[in-house]
Parts: C-alpha cells; sequence; structure tokens
C-alpha cells in the first residue's frame, strides 16, 4: 500500500465496473479493493452507486399502508370541499360589501362606520331623488 501513497491513480471505467461486478457476486469484498489498490473505501462505494445494478437510484417508489391511502383521498377531498365553501363565503362577503354600498349611495348613508341604520318614521325623506317631491 506504501507504493500507491506518492503517485495519483486513475482508474478506468472497465476497470470500476469490473469491480463493482466481482463485488456484487460476491468474490470480493469493499475492504479488499481498499488494500489491494490503495483506493479510499468511499471511492469504491461512489464506484457501487454509479455503477452497481443494486444501488441505482432511477427512481423510488412510496410505500403506504392501505388506509393511509385511504386517510390521504378523505383528507385531499376534505380540502377542496373547504377551498369550495370558503369561495362560496367569499363571493357571499363580496355580494354584501356591494349591497351596502349600494343601499348607503341610495340613502345616502355610511353604514359601515355606523354601524347601523337610522330608524324611519315615514315622514322623514327616505330617498335622495324622490318623484314628484
Amino acid at each position: 500500500m506504501e507504493k500507491y501513497k506518492l503517485v495519483r491513480r486513475r482508474f478506468s471505467d472497465e476497470f470500476k465496473r469490473q469491480k463493482v461486478k466481482e463485488i456484487d457476486h460476491g468474490l470480493i469484498r469493499v475492504r479488499d479493493v481498499v488494500r489491494e489498490y490503495g483506493v479510499s473505501g468511499t471511492s469504491v462505494y461512489k464506484w457501487l452507486h454509479k455503477y452497481s445494478i443494486h444501488y441505482e437510484r432511477k427512481s423510488f417508489v412510496v410505500v403506504q399502508m392501505k388506509s393511509e391511502q385511504e386517510k390521504v383521498k378523505k383528507l385531499r377531498q376534505r380540502l377542496s370541499e373547504l377551498e369550495r365553501i370558503v369561495g362560496q363565503k367569499q363571493m357571499r362577503i363580496d355580494y354584501l360589501e356591494k349591497l351596502i354600498e349600494l343601499v348607503g349611495d341610495e340613502y345616502d348613508l355610511d353604514i359601515e362606520k355606523k354601524g347601523e341604520l337610522p330608524r324611519l318614521n315615514g315622514l322623514d325623506k327616505t330617498r335622495k331623488n324622490t318623484a314628484g317631491k
């Protein structure tokens, strides 16, 4: 191992594939490659992740129990329902705000500031522009 310390070596892809194949088939161990060729264990594990059929990282699979799937499905349905309800409530709020604005304009009142409508006794003027009066 001493003879490799001062020399910078580069291993070919074919060499790496061959050693990974031998490790995969159980013919040698990682530590055998480390000792024999003076390469770090980290490098050998990088080779394994790159070339081994056991370490392929092309995709992943989420494993869930059936009860978890049902729970997620129900939560998504509930979320959709709540979003729909919030949308309806927002439409109602917009409608009522517009109604307050229109009534305020019609009776020359600022309902939002006062918070209540004045009482009408039938003798007071009820509209800004009443016809014939």
